[in-house]
């Protein structure tokens, strides 16, 4: 069976270890946060915000029913997931080659979109930026975080492009 039958036939399967994958990742900068002391700038925030949002997304894809209208509200579900990973990518990488680099991130993007949302108000010990980008830059086994984090985004925009893929395939389709 190759890959692509795989995920035609187990998308929902695949939907859900995305979501699981993000929301693992979101526990993980909450336990380095409140644990070993790691506190988050605006851009990491922002990449929590958007691991939620795709985790949101890919469990409602997971839901949704299954036969031809399925398969069309799962790939663009899954295609949703993707430019949101597209967007985590971006703002880790950004992170990574400019924020860090900067002394203050305040009324950069990252912060006028959590300050926007509210979110900080809301449940500030997930979502309220206690430190700059600069004191925010740490590394895990050498590497820094944001890229850990651009990586992880990467990899769940590549899985869910695929499901995209599958799904918009026809289920008889020998292609793949």
């Amino acid at each position: 069976m190759s890959a692509t039958t795989w995920l035609q036939h187990h998308a929902r399967t695949a939907l859900v270890l995305i979501a699981l994958t993000c929301l693992a990742s979101v526990g993980g900068a909450l336990y380095a946060q409140h644990v070993w002391g790691m506190e988050p700038c605006p851009w990491c925030i922002l990449q929590r915000v958007l691991y939620l949002a795709i985790a949101c997304v890919a469990l409602l894809a997971a839901a949704l029913p299954t036969g031809s209208a399925g398969r069309i509200s799962t790939a663009l579900s899954a295609g949703l997931v993707v430019a949101i990973g597209l967007a985590g990518t971006a703002a880790a990488l950004y992170q990574y080659l400019v924020a860090a680099k900067l002394p203050s991130c305040d009324l950069t993007l990252a912060d006028r979109i959590v300050s926007g949302l509210g979110l900080d108000a809301w449940q500030p010990e997930v979502f309220e930026v206690r430190a700059s980008c600069a004191d925010a830059a740490v590394a895990l086994l050498g590497v820094p975080f944001e890229l850990w984090s651009a990586v992880l985004f990467g990899l769940v925009a590549g899985l869910a492009a695929w499901i995209v893929r599958a799904a918009l395939l026809r289920p008889d389709s020998r292609n793949g």
